[in-house]
């Protein structure tokens, strides 16, 4: 079973995760949820998708997960395991094909910083559009975002290699990507053309089956976070 449409309060729970599956609680336009369905589709995972209304999440929902956000996976033992980060070095450990994470230590542990790093950029891409809407100056945020896109395009430099882990698709690209499919969405876009490695990233990202399998159109991503500036996402938009 996969739920396209969002599951909300008063909704019957969904019956057991079926044998050699993994179930991932998600919402379709949450770019931290897309983590998660990236490293399942990246490793052949098979998974079958729940939907949450994330305005008004169901009680099952929050028994599973007091905090009701998106991703959580659940396991057919009835385990869940939650946040996106979490999520995705777990599907890597207990799904040992297609490793996307590094096996030395070292440098799975660059892959971690850089990670840390990134969740500093995350907040522009929100903070942005929505100072914009509400009439305020932010050009100085935008000054900002500038100089955090420089930087990611002098890590591909001083690292000389097509993605952010090497010349190959890494579980660092996947857990940056959802960001960068919407910078349309975000209004942010222009301020690729500065960094010439960082664009050239994105583009190669595109190429990639499982980015290609799971992505919207840029105007989807802007038709449903307008909804969502306006303070009332349709998750269930273009269904």
């Amino acid at each position: 079973m996969s739920a396209e449409k969002c599951l909300a309060k008063g909704s019957a729970a969904p019956g057991p995760v079926p044998k050699d599956y993994i179930r991932v609680y998600s919402m379709r336009f949450c770019p931290f949820a897309q983590r998660t369905r990236l490293v399942l589709k990246a490793k052949g995972i098979k998974y079958e998708t729940i939907n949450v209304h994330l305005k008004e999440k169901p009680d099952w929902y929050l028994k599973k997960n007091q905090f009701g956000l998106v991703p959580a996976l659940e396991t057919p033992a009835g385990e869940v395991i939650y946040e996106s980060p979490i999520t995705c070095e777990y599907l890597d450990e207990v799904y040992p094909e297609k490793k996307l994470l590094p096996s030395s230590p070292f440098a799975k542990a660059q892959q971690k910083m850089m990670l840390e790093h990134f969740s500093k950029v995350i907040p522009y891409f929100y903070k942005i559009p929505m100072d914009k809407k509400k009439g305020e100056d932010v050009s100085g945020l935008e000054a900002e975002l500038k100089e955090k896109f420089a930087k990611l395009n002098e890590d591909l430099v001083n690292k000389k290699t097509k993605f952010f882990g090497g010349d190959s698709i890494t579980m660092i690209d996947y857990m940056m990507w959802p960001w960068f499919e919407r910078v349309e969405a975000y209004q942010v876009k222009q301020f690729l053309d500065g960094t010439p490695e960082l664009k050239k990233w994105t583009e190669l990202m595109l190429q990639d089956s499982t980015v290609k399998a799971l992505m919207f159109s840029p105007d989807a991503h802007k038709a449903f976070f307008k909804t969502f500036l306006d303070g009332n996402p349709d998750f269930d938009y273009g269904l």
